[in-house]
């Protein structure tokens, strides 16, 4: 007799293994299913050319929940944040800009550039971390429904309306300024300097198919300005061992609660009976009971791909169709032989430790999305570099390096005529030529090379259209509205079915805030049912 489990979590990424870890610390009988061979999803370390460790789609970890770190005693599982020194761009013109996290040279530095932009960089600083503040408690709650009357959701709303309220004047319009403003129109209000403005509105693109000055791309500035390790806000830095090891540590945890977990145990469909979640089919026929199916994958795979048609009402398909996932994101993971040499600032230095943003103007930014609008990838697009080795040794052999380039724009939907299957090196070779207009000698180090299309993403990884978060991060598609409009609060119209990945709420991001708030609705659900 087979066995039958409480939960059956589908997807091992580090959002179902979060969901999985906290429904057994409560005492329930958990299985996570992930279909490939490594646990993870998108933040995953694989050794894809020998001695060489790459985090082969998500590279940075900031958004990370602290409740999350503390419940599950990650360090004590082997988690280790790496801080990440800085933000280095290069300029064609043989300048550069270089923020860094001691905020004196950052200063002068950015007076190099602009005094008026420095001291307006101190003000930026404290109205962002207000409305982080702002928003912050919202990461950790599950999305009001403003459609219903009951007491508890309208309770919710007051919450939110009275901090609202409590903000000072200034802050208030901040904040509806960074729900409806484009990235640069946001910040054109604060700066003057091309450069300064081009890299900052870098973190309002990612992961979206809007350009910088795309109403909306504001508030994903925000999300990514989040960041908060050691309760320090915009604290960035690397896992040691590459972003799996975040995976491993928390499933490390799961494991030590009780959780068992399946690698290579694809899903083919979710078995429902009179309207109830009942268990799994996995792809090789075997079948599998639980009281409860928790899945990590996104709605397509979810009630698509592994519902059989009659079991969801055509409406709430319709709005499941309706999703956007649009990806606009590759990635090229480099084995070098040695590091990158700047003609703007020779030689080793600190600058390598940071990040490298490959966005010297606004103009730049926005002709990389004109490209992708039109079904290519940019010509010469922007890239967010860093080079983990020199922080982390352990990712590659002795004086050798690891060098990671986050891409955009690489459209999921080519032109007529354009296959990714065909474009992925030309891509591949782009960034390499876009590189080495700053770093020269970046083609003689280079060791191998691994190229991640939008395709590649969908076909290895699960993500729909290749959308690293599930789904945009689009006004439309936030709080109550992620993924459906009424089904916000990771439940779903099949009963004892939930939601706990990167398309629920808050959205995506190396974060676990969906796999936990998922769970914690499920125990209470559990709970009432008892």
């Amino acid at each position: 007799m087979s066995t039958k489990y409480d939960v059956i979590v589908i997807g091992g990424g580090h959002n179902g293994l979060v969901n999985a870890a906290y429904l057994a610390k409560a005492g329930k009988k958990v299985l996570v299913l992930e279909r490939r061979h490594v646990l993870g999803g998108a933040a995953v370390t694989e050794e894809v050319y020998p001695g060489f460790k790459f985090s082969v789609c998500s590279y940075v970890v900031s958004l990370l929940r602290p409740e999350i770190i503390r419940d599950l005693d990650l360090p004590r599982h082997g988690l280790e944040i790496l801080p990440l020194d800085g933000t280095f761009t290069p300029m064609p013109s043989g300048d550069y800009l270089w923020r860094v996290n001691d905020h004196g040279r950052t200063h002068r530095e950015i007076a190099r550039h602009s005094k008026s932009d420095a001291e307006a960089y101190d003000e930026f600083g404290k109205a962002m971390q207000a409305m982080c503040r702002f928003v912050k408690p919202i990461l950790g709650m599950v999305p009001p429904d403003p459609a219903t009357l009951n007491p508890r959701e309208l309770m919710k709303l007051l919450f939110i309306g009275r901090r609202f309220q409590d903000l000072p004047s200034g802050d208030k319009y901040n904040q509806v300024q960074l729900m409806t403003m484009s990235a640069v129109d946001f910040l054109d209000q604060w700066f003057e300097t091309d450069v300064l403005k081009a890299t900052m509105s870098a973190s309002g693109i990612i992961g979206t198919f809007l350009g910088v000055r795309s109403p909306g791309t504001a508030y994903v500035l925000l999300h990514h300005y989040m960041g908060e390790i050691d309760g320090a806000f915009r604290a960035w830095g690397f896992a040691r061992g590459g972003t799996g090891a975040i995976s491993n540590a928390i499933a490390d945890a799961a494991r030590e609660a009780g959780v068992e977990i399946r690698t290579q145990a694809p899903t083919a469909r979710i078995i429902v009976k009179e309207g109830r979640a009942k268990g799994v089919v996995l792809a090789n026929g075997d079948e599998i009971y639980a009281d409860i199916v928790s899945s990590s994958v996104d709605p397509k795979h979810t009630f698509i791909d592994f519902i059989e048609p009659g079991n969801i009402a055509d409406d709430f398909l319709d709005e499941v169709r309706r999703y956007k996932y649009r990806g606009s994101s590759g990635k090229v993971n480099l084995a070098l032989d040695g590091l990158p040499n700047f003609k703007c600032m020779p030689g080793e230095g600190a600058h390598l430790r940071g990040a490298m943003s490959f966005s010297p103007s606004v103009e730049y930014m926005e002709r990389a999305y004109d490209d992708a609008k039109y079904g290519h990838f940019s010509r010469r697009p922007y890239i967010d570099t860093v080079i983990p080795s020199l922080t982390d040794p352990s990712v590659a052999p002795p004086g050798k390096h690891v060098m990671s380039c986050f891409v955009q724009y690489a459209p999921y939907k080519l032109a007529p005529g354009l296959h990714w299957d065909t474009e992925k090196e030309k891509f591949g070779d782009t960034v390499i030529d876009t590189i080495a207009e700053y770093a020269p000698n970046i083609r003689e180090l280079i060791l191998h090379r691994q190229v991640v299309t939008p395709l590649d993403l969908e076909r290895e990884f699960g993500l729909t259209e290749g959308n690293i978060f599930q789904g945009e991060l689009s006004l439309e598609q936030l709080f109550f509205l992620r993924p459906v409009a009424g089904w916000a609060q990771f439940r779903t119209p099949v009963k004892n079915l939930y939601m706990c990945g990167s398309a629920t709420h808050p959205g995506g991001g190396i974060m676990g805030a969906p796999g936990r708030l998922s769970a914690l609705e499920i125990l209470k659900d559990v709970k009432g049912a008892a």
